[in-house]
Formats: structure tokens, C-alpha cells, sequence
């Protein structure tokens, strides 16, 4: 049996496989090095995996994140009454009805959030859409009586979803409607005057229990009735403030206990 002999191109190969081998361990432990000098305690947290994804994804020209595009963020806004037969609402003696003043507020609202570049979309008081319906929120919009009652009956009332899987979420939308709507229009905020009809309102058992969702009565059709027939804008501009408020993530604190 003859000894194998290893000519001078067999040699050259070896020595070549080997320096491979020994520059890819010091690429390897060049990388670590390097994440452990720019060690942070976020890297024990459990964003992690999210930090070490960023150090290894290649960033845009401006360095930053990609923005989300707002009109991803879809918006449900229920008109009260709107397409609902017979049902006007309330109905004021010179004719003036609450279906009417309802549309006039939700339609703006629509417009002004649009024009923002969210995706909105205006649902009829019984719409088909509202069956398992998903968004980042759904709110309804009414008005209440134009019956004379006392020298209280004004004011703006909320109730948000207790079907909503995160209570947590809802209570913040009631939140930020509470203090951005009473901001914007001047209205004192009614808790007592608060219904089982809005508390147990018809869309929140039909919506996703995923979805966030609130009804507001913007106020009385009697003593509210120039701020809310006359200027809806600015009832419009107080619901959209609150909604902006909820997707927007903005600081609020709680609707304060009566």
C-alpha cells in the first residue's frame, strides 16, 4: 500500500479553506462584539427581537420608520335615525327633526375626517355593514329631545360599548369624546341623563367585539338648538377632536366620577 502524497496545489486549497474559516469567525465575533458595545437594557425587554430586526433591517434614506398611511385607520360613524323608515327621531314643533340635524353633523364629520386621509365609512341607524362590523372605532351620533323640560336639559350625554372585548379601549374613546367634545362646543357633560338605550344601544351587540365603539347625543334640540342646528361645524369639529384623540393615541384622563 503506497503513502498518499499531497501535492503543492492540494496544499494551497487547504490553506485557503482554512483562512476562509478563520475570516468568517472574526466577522462573527466582530458582529457580536458590536451589539454588546452598543448594549442597551432594551435588549433584556421584550422588544428584543423588534430591536435586533431594526439593527439588521436596511433603513429608508431619511433614517426613519415608514410612516402608516392614515387612510389604512377605517372609521365608522352612524348617523341616528338615518334610513330608519318611519323614525325621525325627535321632532322639534316647527319641524325640525333629529334624523335631520343627526346627518348634518355625521356627514360633516365624515368630510373633515376624510380630509385628513382616513378611511371613513357612514352607516344608516340599521345598516347591513354593522353586522361583525371591524374598525378602529365605530361611534353613533344623536341628538336628544326638543321637549321642554327644565333649565338642565342641555348638554351633551356619552355611553360607550360594554360588548367590547377591551374595555379598556372604550372607555378611553368615552374619554377622549368627553373632554375634547366638551372642549370645542362648551357643553357641560349630562351623566344622569345617560339611557338603557344607549348603554344597550342596538350596534354594539351587532359589531365585532373587536371594535371600540360609543353613541353621543351632542346635545338638546331645545336649549342646544343654535349651536346645533346653526353651527355644526363646530359640533363636527368637537366629535372629530375626540376621534382624533382615540386613533391618535393623545393623552386624556378618565370621564371623572359623578
Amino acid at each position: 500500500m503506497s503513502t498518499p502524497t499531497f501535492s503543492n496545489s492540494s496544499r494551497s486549497n487547504e490553506n485557503s479553506h482554512t483562512g476562509r474559516i478563520l475570516q468568517t469567525t472574526f466577522s462573527v465575533a466582530f458582529l457580536i462584539a458590536t451589539l454588546f458595545t452598543g448594549f442597551s437594557p432594551k435588549m433584556f425587554s421584550s422588544n428584543f427581537g423588534t430591536l435586533i430586526s431594526e439593527i439588521m433591517t436596511t433603513q429608508p434614506d431619511g433614517g426613519g420608520a415608514v410612516p402608516t398611511s392614515q387612510n389604512m385607520v377605517r372609521i365608522g360613524i352612524v348617523s341616528g335615525h338615518w334610513g330608519n323608515g318611519d323614525d325621525p327621531g325627535a321632532v322639534c314643533p316647527d319641524g325640525t327633526n333629529e334624523l335631520d340635524v343627526n346627518l348634518a353633523i355625521a356627514s360633516l364629520v365624515r368630510q373633515k375626517l376624510e380630509a385628513r386621509g382616513y378611511n371613513i365609512d357612514l352607516l344608516q341607524e340599521f345598516d347591513p355593514r354593522l353586522e361583525g362590523y371591524q374598525a378602529a372605532l365605530l361611534l353613533s351620533i344623536h341628538n336628544d329631545t326638543c321637549d321642554v323640560i327644565d333649565d338642565q336639559a342641555t348638554g351633551f350625554k356619552l355611553a360607550s360599548s360594554t360588548y367590547s372585548r377591551d374595555k379598556n379601549l372604550t372607555d378611553r374613546l368615552s374619554a377622549c369624546l368627553y373632554e375634547r367634545y366638551g372642549r370645542a362646543t362648551g357643553l357641560q357633560y349630562r351623566s344622569g341623563n345617560v339611557t338603557l338605550n344607549m348603554t344597550d344601544y342596538h350596534a354594539f351587540r351587532a359589531i365585532a367585539p373587536s371594535t371600540p365603539a360609543a353613541i353621543i347625543e351632542t346635545g338638546f334640540l331645545n336649549l342646544d338648538r343654535s349651536l346645533l342646528v346653526d353651527h355644526p361645524d363646530i359640533v363636527a369639529d368637537g366629535v372629530v377632536a375626540g376621534v382624533l384623540c382615540f386613533v391618535r393615541s393623545e393623552s386624556v384622563q378618565p370621564i371623572p366620577t359623578p
